[in-house]
């Protein structure tokens, strides 16, 4: 899948965009972002800004909008559906009713911070918004940290794969493994590097 939606990427022109932001809200919907490679997909339009087929800025922009609207509705979802839902048809998916439990006990207790550091995890960017809709967070809550988390992400995922150039897909490898803590540290230094070299670009015009 993600072959057959990089070359569309690469073929579109300006519909490209369209395409990016569609994955990464589908990405970040409830359960679809088990299928569906945002991550990949925004490492490699990374790779294609440096190349010149997609604009940097347009890529940032239009991937951290897809991944907040997608973490929307799994929000709205997450809140239409509930808890019942959940339990019938949630072990499907792997979420089983114990897992469910602590799910609630968790938002409880870390809310906002399950929902930024969620972002940075494959399995957690697919569900967190959901449970938290049926754990009735606080949409206030849900969406500045969601909206924080989201910004981060595609920042270190884009920039990651501009910086790389044609070995994003090893930086792909590696984020899939080290998971959590090593996402949201590189996320935090590839944005850190950015700034600096934007700064140093407005220093030389």
């Amino acid at each position: 899948m993600l072959q057959y939606i990089l070359d569309l990427v690469a073929r579109l022109g300006h519909w490209s965009y369209v395409v990016i932001f569609l994955v990464a809200a589908l990405e970040c919907a409830a359960f679809v972002g088990l299928l569906v490679p945002g991550e990949s997909l925004m490492l490699a339009t990374g790779f294609f800004a440096q190349q010149g087929l997609l604009d940097l800025d347009a890529v940032i922009v239009v991937g951290t909008l897809g991944a907040i609207v997608g973490d929307n509705i799994g929000y709205q979802l997450g809140c239409r559906l509930g808890r019942e839902w959940l339990l019938r048809h949630g072990a499907r998916f792997g979420l089983k009713p114990e897992r469910l439990d602590k799910a609630e006990a968790f938002f409880a207790r870390h809310g906002p911070k399950a929902v930024f550091f969620g972002r940075f995890v494959g399995f957690a960017r697919a569900l967190v918004p959901f449970v938290a809709g049926a754990s009735r967070m606080r949409y206030r809550q849900f969406i500045v940290y969601n909206a924080i988390g989201a910004v981060l992400w595609t920042l270190g995922c884009v920039l990651l794969g501009y910086f790389l150039g044609a070995s994003w897909q090893v930086a792909e490898q590696w984020i899939s493994r080290t998971g959590l803590i090593i996402g949201g540290l590189l996320a935090v230094a590839i944005i850190g590097i950015w700034i600096r070299r934007r700064g140093r670009g407005s220093r030389v015009v």
